[in-house]
């Protein structure tokens, strides 16, 4: 019996279009091969929507991605919509987006391939055999929490305020997700906050603690946030599972996707309680490149690969789409972010190419 979902597709700016036409080539081919169907509609969001609407986030492209399975998004952003209010600009509809599909679970992998080794900037011996997950929290913390805003004092001066505030609600259900998530990897989970200075994290860490007993089967450890930046670059091997809050989450993801070699080749997912999740890479949206055939659309192949795992339940179709990306980079498939001496520098069409015939042979 055929199974079939509603995919929303937010295709987005800059190279976004380009490496989603590739994915959803691939899921197509798929989809014929595994009695797989998709329904896919699409919608606007970020830059796009803004000179279509005057919205970062229509109504409209809520209204599809609540009424879908999952959501497929690719990039968003660019110079053009820079100096717009911070108000109308890409990046709020991305979290509009989020808080509107109560996306508080973001969980991004940085997982070492063996063919992308040495596109690394760190040593070998580094970063060898690197397999991380860090577990961002996304609706809370800094970036949500309130007073903000720029104000005038009472001396005349401009004061900037954000506040970082977290309830024990919230990270509870953050850690839900992350103990079961080092359940079913190596069962060793990192929690990662600034205990010492700041009293939010204090109430963090005191949660994470409270809720390892129902873990036994998970150890907890606690970083401080600067020196797991640090930890991630002199010995990344160290870590199976990061939890961690909204910014340090932001900054500490991007550093451990550099550990890979090259950030176009990464997924994410963002995770609600119920309801679609949000499956993106977690490159941007590279306009310098854009329309010119450069981009790599692995990231958004492998995000789909996410979807398909997480969301839709069908672990033995995500295999065959990851192991599809495997043997292109095993034919010496490469775009220019990841290429390396005696490999095929390939275009963004190309490499759809090669990861459909790898699906078909």
């Amino acid at each position: 019996m055929t199974s079939s979902y509603r995919i929303t597709l937010l295709p987005g700016d800059g190279i976004g279009p380009e490496i989603m036409a590739v994915t959803v080539d691939v899921l197509k081919a798929l989809g014929g091969q595994m009695d797989l169907s998709f329904e896919f509609q699409e919608a606007l969001i970020g830059g796009a929507a803004i000179d279509e609407t005057g919205e970062p986030l229509p109504q409209e492209t809520l209204n599809r991605c609540q009424d879908s399975d999952a959501v497929l998004l690719a990039a968003i952003g660019g110079y053009k919509w820079d100096t717009l209010p911070r108000h109308q600009r890409p990046e709020t509809g991305l979290l509009a987006l989020r808080s509107g599909l109560g996306l508080f679970a973001n969980l991004r992998p940085a997982t070492i391939l063996p063919q992308l080794i040495d596109a690394s900037s760190l040593k070998r011996e580094v970063v060898e055999g690197v397999d991380i997950m860090v577990v961002r929290e996304l609706t809370g913390g800094i970036y949500f929490g309130t007073p903000k805003g720029i104000f005038e004092t009472e001396t005349g001066q401009k004061r900037g305020v954000s506040t970082m505030a977290y309830t024990d609600s919230e990270i509870d259900r953050i850690g839900k997700v992350a103990f079961e998530t080092a359940q079913k990897r190596r069962g060793q989970l990192c929690s990662v906050d600034k205990a010492n200075v700041l009293e939010v994290s204090q109430l963090w860490r005191d949660r994470m603690t409270a809720m390892a007993a129902d873990y036994p089967d998970v150890s907890l450890s606690h970083l401080y946030v600067d020196n797991a930046a640090m930890q991630l670059i002199r010995w990344p091997k160290q870590f199976d599972t990061i939890v961690t809050g909204n910014l340090f989450g932001d900054i500490l993801s991007d550093a451990a996707a550099m550990l890979t070699g090259s950030i176009g080749m990464l997924p994410s997912a963002s995770l609600g309680a119920d309801g679609p999740g949000v499956y993106e890479p977690v490159h941007g949206s590279a306009p310098d490149i854009a329309g010119q055939d450069k981009a790599n659309p692995l990231a958004q192949v492998l995000s789909a690969a996410m979807m398909l795992r997480y969301a839709l339940d069908q672990p033995t179709a995500a295999d065959r789409l990851e192991k599809a990306v495997i043997k292109v980079l095993d034919q010496g498939y490469r775009t220019g972010d990841i290429m390396a001496e005696n490999m095929t520098l390939v275009g963004c069409k190309a490499m759809g190419d090669a990861l459909l015939s790898a699906l078909a042979g």
